[in-house]
């Protein structure tokens, strides 16, 4: 099942000077590994593998494929997988992820990486929608979406830059950013909660009933504020009392 095909939800970055100013503005360093996913024919990965130890670039599109496997024949330390990554086994060492992702996928792909606590990153960097990130950064100033809280006790995450629709081929439709995701220093629960924790919160969102029972004034959170309005340490309370 090819589900990176270079479709209408993605678009390719091909900078090279851009893409290092991206990943400038990373956590990335020389002896890092980090996976590139959806590569393309390479134009990111490129430039990562000069910036760390070995990067792992997954594309299953052959045509795509065919010409990502040429460009980097003179990069040693790139290792480009015929794969969809959503199936795929992720590392087993610590590694890192900066990548140009199809935007239908990025839910997927942000759930595939943080829910795996043996085999999560060091921290994610991922290009998407402006919109989509947005509702992944808990916040006041907008709402936060089912998957932002089902991060927020395990995840810290913010908007690291802007990007312009001029700098991708085709150009998007929508405004692009770039996020970073990262571990918690200080988790809000314990790791052997998050399953119970996330259908807790998926339950919430899906049902008004549901979550119109909750107690939440006990947890001294106004009754009338929706789920998308909570702040990650008003879900942990509500959590705990159910």
């Amino acid at each position: 099942m090819r589900r990176q095909v270079a479709t209408h939800s993605q678009h390719f970055l091909r900078n090279p000077r851009l893409i290092a100013e991206l990943i400038g503005h990373s956590n990335i360093r020389r002896g890092d590994l980090v996976i590139d996913i959806g590569a393309g024919s390479g134009a990111i990965t490129a430039v990562l593998a000069r910036r760390c130890r070995q990067v792992l670039a997954y594309e299953n599109e052959p045509g795509i494929l065919n010409k990502l496997q040429q460009n980097m024949r003179r990069h040693k330390n790139v290792k480009v997988i015929a794969q969809d990554f959503l199936l795929a086994k992720l590392p087993d060492e610590p590694y890192k992820v900066f990548a140009n992702i199809p935007f239908h996928l990025s839910a997927d792909i942000i759930r595939k990486l943080t829910n795996n606590e043996m085999h999560a990153p060091r921290s994610i960097y991922l290009i998407v929608q402006k919109q989509f990130a947005q509702k992944i950064v808990p916040s006041d100033r907008h709402f936060t979406s089912q998957l932002g809280t089902q991060l927020a006790p395990w995840w810290q995450t913010r908007i690291r830059r802007p990007l312009r629709r001029t700098d991708f081929t085709p150009p998007p439709a929508v405004d692009t950013v770039l996020p970073e995701l990262k571990p918690r220093p200080e988790p809000l629960l314990p790791t052997l909660e998050r399953d119970e924790y996330q259908s807790f919160v998926a339950k919430c969102y899906a049902s008004q009933k549901a979550f119109a029972a909750i107690p939440r004034a006990k947890a001294s959170i106004n009754p009338e504020r929706k789920p998308s309005e909570l702040t990650p340490e008003e879900w942990v309370r509500l959590y705990s009392m159910s």
